[in-house]
């Protein structure tokens, strides 16, 4: 298959892509750009490993053909960090012990990020259904959903 050029806006930066239009945005992101937070799990977007945030909205990666992101944000995990300084939830999920094996980590915490700006004070209940499209075979989930909390906005 012939190779296109697009455009991407991923985390802030225009890139210019040339590449064959079957492939996956995971592919792209992570072969041509070289941000590899997000992984291959199960490739049917069934366990959220290749999570990113596409004009804020969860995004199963392995599934979405990356020229359907053109014209649209991407944000991966590489970029939640302000320069050095990590993002909040990045901080809460290493404060509450919430990373294990951290395979599953990248999209979960995007998927926190997507919930938080949904939902600034976000129950325990939305954090859960926030990230019920991400598996984690390592913690259990309490510590990740404690970690989410903990960056949430406190009811007014």
């Amino acid at each position: 298959m012939a190779r296109q050029t697009h455009r991407l806006d991923v985390n802030g930066r225009s890139h210019e892509i040339h590449a064959e239009p079957n492939r996956t945005l995971l592919e792209v992101v992570r072969d041509e750009l070289r941000l590899t937070g997000a992984k291959e799990g199960c490739g049917t977007g069934d366990c959220g490993a290749c999570t990113l945030l596409v004009d804020g909205r969860v995004v199963t990666s392995c599934l979405m053909l990356w020229p359907e992101a053109e014209g649209r944000e991407v944000r991966t995990i590489e970029g939640l960090a302000d320069g050095g300084e990590l993002h909040p939830l990045q901080r809460a999920f290493v404060e509450h012990g919430a990373v294990q094996c951290g395979f599953c980590i990248p999209g979960m915490i995007l998927a926190g990020v997507a919930t938080l700006e949904r939902v600034p004070s976000a129950t325990r209940a939305e954090i859960r259904d926030g990230i019920a499209g991400n598996l984690c075979r390592c913690t259990g989930y309490q510590k990740i959903v404690d970690a989410i909390e903990s960056v949430a906005e406190a009811p007014a």
